[in-house]
């Protein structure tokens, strides 16, 4: 019963924002404000992402297998989270939402407002990072990750954490509406996204260089489905291995910025 009722929770949530940032696209467009129609397509893709991860045979499968839970995790973070941001939804949203609403939201969002305050330090570059790392390493205690395996409320709050920490780590690297702070500079986002990489990478060996299992509950679960929990483990920790390079794209991205600042400054000298 709780199973239905979060995940109908979650599919109003989705629409809910998702028709609220159309409306709101469609407004700024009839204005002739920017409102490319990328975002639009990107913000889209990444509620897809989240429905795929939490509302799809993905999630019943990630209750049987450890490798399954880890592929809810990474669409969660490396996929749904990025999309969304670039989909710039804060200023979509408003202006989707009712003019009641709209109001309401801008307000907490002005210049010294509680909100936008708690929001600038949570997505200061350092903090992002180490709340949201901080979140993936915790999670993956045994205990903790048997614990959302095993109780559905649990399971939505690991989702909600990793979701949310994953939304304020890309902020700084994306830099969506508001803009909060001034832009990092880039050196710094490539070692936030480096130093990203690496936890990644560190987490997936700690996992599967033991060959031995964590995870009591999904030793018991391998056992019920005749497969092996050791192979189920290090699967999932080829996927959280393998996850850490979609940090790279971002730094290509960034370097490929600099060279093409780099050659238009050149062109105008």
């Amino acid at each position: 019963m709780l199973e239905v009722l979060l995940k109908t929770l979650v599919a109003l949530g989705l629409l809910a924002v998702g028709a609220a940032y159309a409306r709101g696209w469609r407004r700024l467009r009839a204005a002739r404000d920017a409102a490319p129609r990328w975002r639009l397509a990107l913000y889209a893709a990444g509620l897809a992402t989240i429905a795929v991860a939490l509302l799809s045979p993905l999630d019943a499968l990630a209750a049987e297998r450890f490798s399954a839970h880890m592929g809810q995790h990474l669409l969660l973070t490396m996929v749904a989270a990025p999309l969304v941001v670039l989909g710039n939804p804060l200023p979509f949203v408003l202006w989707g939402a009712p003019a009641g609403a709209r109001r309401a939201l801008g307000t907490t969002l002005r210049r010294r407002a509680p909100l936008r305050t708690a929001l600038s330090a949570l997505t200061f570059l350092p903090v992002a990072g180490i709340l949201h790392v901080t979140g993936v390493w915790v999670w993956h205690l045994p205990f903790m990750y048997d614990a959302a395996a095993e109780q559905e409320l649990v399971h939505a709050v690991e989702h909600a954490t990793f979701f949310g920490t994953a939304i304020l780590f890309w902020w700084p690297i994306v830099q969506p509406a508001p803009r909060l702070r001034p832009p990092p500079h880039p050196g710094f986002q490539i070692l936030y996204l480096l130093l990203a990489t690496a936890q990644n990478t560190a987490l997936g060996m700690l996992l599967a260089v033991p060959e031995r299992p964590y995870y009591p509950y999904y030793v018991r679960r391998a056992a019920a489905l005749g497969i092996s929990a050791v192979d189920d483990q290090l699967l999932g920790a080829g996927l959280m291995w393998s996850g850490g390079h979609m940090y790279l794209l971002p730094i290509l991205m960034i370097l490929w910025g600099l060279a093409r600042d780099a050659v238009r400054e050149e062109a105008g000298a």
